[in-house]
């Protein structure tokens, strides 16, 4: 996979694309990155990449002209990646999207700063919008990390077992069951007997039913969407669950 960033701030990714998950994709061959300050891009001899809004308002508003440019200059070397804005008016981005988006060869990510976007880059120039939650932040650097990060890692051979993800929170609909490892006693808080039986049916059987409770009791919308098996919907009812 091929991962540009435009940024305003590309030294911002510098410590998060040289450590941990993200360098190791680097080093297997899994991913590359490019950060560019599309600066470099704009048609003004200083540079300048936002502008005061027609009808007047508070704050500046990033031109069109930058990001097509740096944009095209990407596309005229053959790519045709999916180009993503970072916006809290986007869609709000889920594990499922993860998924989808590690499926893509090249991805291009948009980060802005200021009061917002000419309307054209969302009308003609991107081919998706999203937001990381109902908040906002200074600029669109950090949610692009999140994002890319949740992605990478979904990547072949990225962590150290191929399952490493399968069964992570929202990955199935459900929220990640408990996990425990040594000491099997820890001042007197001691590890569930199932978990160190030996009885792999019974460890699935009870990972599966923790998974369940945790999500009833923190993220209960999360069951509207999940076509549960009557086993499951039993269980839940054990718990209050009433749907």
């Amino acid at each position: 996979m091929n991962i540009q960033v435009l940024s305003l701030f590309p030294d911002m990714f510098d410590g998060v694309f040289n450590a941990s998950i993200m360098k190791k994709a680097q080093d297997k061959g899994a991913v590359t990155f490019d950060v560019t300050d599309f600066r470099s891009f704009s048609n003004n001899k200083h540079n300048q990449v936002d502008d005061y809004p027609y009808g007047g308002g508070a704050g500046m508003v990033l031109k069109p002209e930058p990001l097509f440019n740096a944009v095209e200059a990407l596309q005229a070397q053959g790519k045709k990646p999916r180009i993503i804005l970072m916006c809290p008016q986007g869609e709000r981005y889920s594990q499922k999207k993860a998924e989808e988006l590690s499926l893509e060869e090249d991805l291009i990510f948009l980060c802005g700063h200021y009061e917002g976007y000419d309307e054209r880059i969302r009308e003609h120039l991107v081919t998706d919008e999203i937001s990381i939650g109902d908040f906002v932040l200074t600029g669109g650097e950090l949610a692009a990390m999140t994002i890319i990060d949740s992605v990478v890692r979904l990547l072949p051979g990225v962590l150290g077992q191929e399952a490493s993800h399968i069964n992570d929170s929202f990955s199935t609909g459900l929220l990640e069951h408990p996990h425990y490892t040594r000491p099997a006693d820890f001042r007197g808080m001691k590890v569930p007997d199932v978990l160190m039986s030996g009885n792999h049916a019974k460890i699935a059987e009870w990972r599966e039913e923790q998974s369940l409770k945790r999500t009833f009791e923190r993220r209960p919308d999360l069951l509207e969407n999940i076509n549960l098996t009557p086993k499951q919907k039993s269980y839940l009812r054990s718990l209050g669950y009433e749907k």
